[in-house]
């Protein structure tokens, strides 16, 4: 490599409510020849940051177009509602959507749930972000479903959340461009499936992973007999490890 020419980066994108935090801890052990960039975008603009070759890959909301991009299901999450601390919903340990048929639910624009119809009662206007939204619940204006980890994302003193048992649910997923499946692709794929280090499908081990097998002692292909003990069939060594000889007949 010369000079002029950049050492090879791994670019994460991922979306609000996402805590890569872990799999980046995996990648730094496996990969500290690669350095990870990490990349935070709204869940909205994922798809384009993919197109535009701004990152490697993303972790991002479903559904994602499969024509153009390749994708992991990591996990669904649990939708919520955010209420007030003193509002009647915190009375149960679950609600359904019904039972916010009475209430103000506010429907921000950047909403990743996937809803035939909003449920409750509409807002005047719809509040640009979900952090908004947050907001004009603790003004007491209304109430906001969302995926739970954008309930503790924009947590608050004096708002909770109880779990919505019918909502739609957000699923997480890696995603990356199918025609741009890289090796070091690969080696992220391997991280979020859990794969050790010796299982790579294929891929050359990287660098510190082979620096580790080198470290490692090689084991001999039997076992070792051990130290003034003959093994079976010969001699170890010494003279009180003679071989025996036929026993002689008695005359």
């Amino acid at each position: 490599m010369t000079g002029s020419e950049a050492p090879p980066a791994f670019r994460l994108a991922y979306v609000p409510g996402v805590t890569p935090g872990k799999w980046v801890r995996i990648w730094n052990e496996r990969r500290p020849d690669v350095p990870l960039t990490l990349l935070q975008v709204p869940a909205a603009e994922a798809s384009e940051v993919l197109s535009g070759k701004d990152a490697d890959a993303a972790l991002v909301r479903l559904p994602v177009d499969r024509t153009v991009f390749s994708a992991i299901p990591l996990y669904t999450e649990t939708t919520v509602v955010v209420v007030p601390k003193d509002h009647v919903v915190t009375a149960a340990d679950e609600v359904s959507v019904e039972d916010l048929d009475d209430e103000i639910v506010l429907h921000p624009l950047d909403d990743v749930l996937d809803w035939e119809g909003p449920p409750g009662l509409p807002a005047f206007e719809r509040p640009v972000t979900t952090a908004d939204a947050v907001e004009l619940v603790a003004a007491g204006i209304g109430l906001v479903v969302v995926p739970q980890s954008l309930a503790r994302l924009h947590h608050r003193r004096d708002l909770t959340y109880r779990p919505v048992v019918d909502a739609p649910q957000s699923g997480v997923a890696l995603s990356w461009p199918e025609e741009a499946t890289t090796d070091l692709v690969e080696d992220f794929i391997g991280i979020v499936r859990g794969r050790t280090v010796n299982s790579t499908r294929g891929r050359a081990k990287p660098p510190a992973a082979a620096q580790q097998e080198r470290k490692r002692p090689e084991k001999s292909g039997g076992r070792k007999p051990a130290q003034g003990k003959a093994s079976r069939g010969g001699a170890s060594g010494g003279s009180k490890g003679a071989r025996r000889g036929r026993p002689r007949r008695r005359s």
